[in-house]
C-alpha cells in the first residue's frame, strides 16, 4: 500500500466521487438501461456519470487503479471498474492508527 499515492488520488472531488459512483452504482444508474453491475462497472457508463471528456476520465482512474484503490477487468473491447475493498479497508486502518 503506497499512502502518498493514495493520498495523492483522494485529493481530487472527481476521484473521491467516482469511489462513490462504485460502491453504489445502482444508486446513480438504472439496472433496466445498464444491467446488472456484477462485474462492475463500465468505463463508458462511469465516463456518462462524470460528465468529462473520455481522456479526463480515462485519466481519473488510471490515478485510481495506479494508488490500488480500484481495479480493472476486461471483457472484450469493455473495461469494468470496481473498488477494492480490501485496500480501502487497510487504509482506513492505517489512518486510524497513525493520526
Amino acid at each position: 500500500m503506497d499512502i502518498d499515492l493514495i493520498f495523492k488520488a483522494l485529493a481530487n472531488p472527481i476521484r473521491r466521487q467516482i469511489l462513490l459512483w462504485l460502491k453504489n452504482p445502482e444508486q446513480f444508474l438504472s439496472t433496466e438501461e445498464y444491467g446488472d453491475f456484477n462485474r462492475g462497472v463500465c468505463a463508458g457508463h462511469i465516463e456518462c456519470l462524470g460528465k468529462v471528456s473520455q481522456s479526463t476520465m480515462s485519466n481519473h482512474l488510471s490515478v485510481l487503479q495506479q494508488a490500488g484503490l480500484i481495479k480493472v477487468e476486461k471483457f472484450g473491447q469493455w473495461s469494468y471498474f470496481s473498488r477494492n475493498e480490501a485496500l480501502i479497508q487497510q487504509y482506513i486502518d492505517h489512518l486510524k492508527n497513525s493520526l
